[in-house]
């Protein structure tokens, strides 16, 4: 195995950050983030408490009136140098993602730290885009305009599978809007999300607009997302934990923001390039060992392409280079935990009673034994209620079924209670636009599938949640918008308080 990201000394004083400073978590329970190539621990850590929680949140609330008083200008220089900072450190942030993720290096260098430093700079030009609805006299008396302001104290979560990125996505939309934040990262995986805190600080962002708190879901996200000192509550991971965030954030009377699972359809047409296809379909379901809630995970292919489509991407897969994580010329890493592989694996022992693995299904031997390493995966023959045609897998296994009419494979891309993501592969635009059309999903590629760019909404339907990350669109989920109307008349006894008292 390579050389790999050194932690310890970089988070000596805790997991921790709060107030512009890393400190220790003052639960008694202690966590260890944990190399999936190795299975060896990296840095052992003492997670937040409630208290924690608290002191960040008051953090948050202390910071607020400053910083939603910047002007967008002021905010926009911020995330400017803030940008300028991650771009910097972009080679210390892409080794560490893949040291506490799994992830190839040549995945953080080229698309999660890129990504981020984009999606701030982004944020940065966005600040200064804030406006309400032009001032007008709807009334005839009077002139309205709309203001849009900060929420206050943002509570967000984020899931494990792109810390760095899902750090940013929660956190930048927010801070640009006026907003202040405490970020809950997932405890497998807090150090790329502290470090961008660390860098807010170090491009001048005041203390306690950022805050990150490490510590169990149960204890410290709970207490974060029911606390009475934040106004909003942003959460990304699985449908069934959002259900309970939902609930105790609707309990409180919070603004609540979820994007949760999918099952991403890749619906391919009997006119397609079968080739793009089949090198689409490998790419997007094994993107990040397929930890992706975007990912292709359910490849309905018209029947006349249906077998050549199987066996090319049976192929394709075959080529893929499992390897260590900080090798350049890996393609696929661990998954994030054993337990994540196992738990892949399940569902694929599970489908050899009512389907055909017809490549993968297995772990690797040799070196790679130690590590939560899973082979790429194609199974046929599922039936379409079955459990790896209708839950989220959450690994490198994509499964193919074979459809005949548009009308079925549109039918059949929509049986799910997921809708966040889908792609339709024709060379017919018609076909193609019928498609981006009648699939429920909050993003629809065509001829393509997984490419998110800073400047477009990311978010789902049905049970994979609703709101918005990234874009402007995001400002919707962080900001108040606010009515105010003048008088125009300078009269005092109007004629509309004759419904109320008095004559004409």
């Amino acid at each position: 195995m390579g050389n790999r990201f050194q932690v310890s000394d970089r988070f000596a004083d805790g997991a921790q950050y709060i107030g512009g400073r890393l400190r220790p978590g003052t639960s008694q329970d202690e966590y260890a983030v944990v190399d999936p190539a190795t299975g060896k621990d990296v840095l052992s850590y003492r997670l937040a408490s409630t208290a924690d929680v608290d002191e960040a949140v008051d953090a948050a609330r202390e910071a607020f009136p400053g910083w939603s008083g910047a002007t967008p200008g002021e905010r926009s220089d911020a995330l400017h140098r803030l940008a300028g900072v991650l771009a910097e450190r972009a080679e210390e942030f892409a080794q560490a993602e893949s040291l506490q993720c799994g992830k190839p290096v040549k995945l953080t260098r080229e698309f999660d730290v890129p990504g981020t430093v984009d999606n701030t700079a982004f944020f940065a030009g966005a600040a200064r885009h804030l406006q309400g609805q032009s001032a007008g006299e709807y009334s005839g008396d009077h002139t309205s305009y709309v203001r849009r302001e900060a929420i206050g104290v943002v509570g967000s979560i984020a899931p494990w599978n792109y810390p760095l990125q899902m750090a940013a996505w929660k956190i930048l939309p927010a801070i640009a809007a006026g907003n202040t934040i405490v970020l809950k990262p997932a405890e497998l995986t807090p150090l790329t999300s502290l470090m961008f805190a660390q860098a807010a600080t170090e491009a001048g962002i005041p203390d306690g607009v950022v805050n990150v708190v490490t510590g169990a879901g149960r204890v410290a996200g709970e207490h974060l997302v029911g606390h009475p000192g934040v106004a909003m509550t942003s959460f990304t991971g699985s449908t069934g934990v959002g259900k309970r965030v939902a609930e105790i954030a609707t309990a409180t009377v919070k603004r609540l923001h979820l994007e949760l699972g999918g099952k991403a359809p890749f619906v391919v047409f009997d006119d397609a390039d079968l080739e793009a296809a089949a090198h689409g379909a490998v790419a997007a379901s094994l993107i990040n060992s397929g930890q992706d809630c975007t990912a292709a995970t359910r490849a309905y292919v018209q029947r006349p392409l249906f077998d050549a489509f199987v066996a090319r991407v049976a192929e394709l897969m075959e080529t893929v280079r499992l390897g260590d994580p900080f090798d350049p010329s890996t393609d696929l890493g661990p998954l994030v935990s054993h337990a994540q592989r196992d738990r892949v694996a399940g569902f694929v022992e599970r489908a050899r009673g009512y389907a055909t693995v017809v490549t993968g299904g297995e772990a690797p031997g040799g070196e790679l034994k130690d590590g939560a390493y899973y082979r790429p995966t194609l199974i046929t023959g599922a039936a379409q209620d079955s459990e790896v045609v209708q839950s989220e897998i959450f690994g490198p296994v994509l499964v193919a079924l074979p459809f005949d009419g548009d009308d079925e494979g549109i039918r059949l891309a929509n049986d799910t209670p997921y809708g966040l993501a889908a792609s339709a592969w024709s060379r017919d635009v018609y076909r193609a636009n019928r498609a981006t059309r009648e699939i429920k999903a909050g993003c629809v590629w065509v001829n393509d599938h997984i490419p998110i760019i800073s400047e477009m909404p990311h978010g789902g339907y049905k049970a994979s949640g609703f709101g918005k990350d990234m874009s402007a669109y995001s400002f919707e989920e962080y900001t108040q918008v606010k009515h105010v109307m003048y008088d125009n008349t300078a009269v005092a006894a109007k004629d509309w308080h004759r419904t109320i008292f008095g004559d004409r």
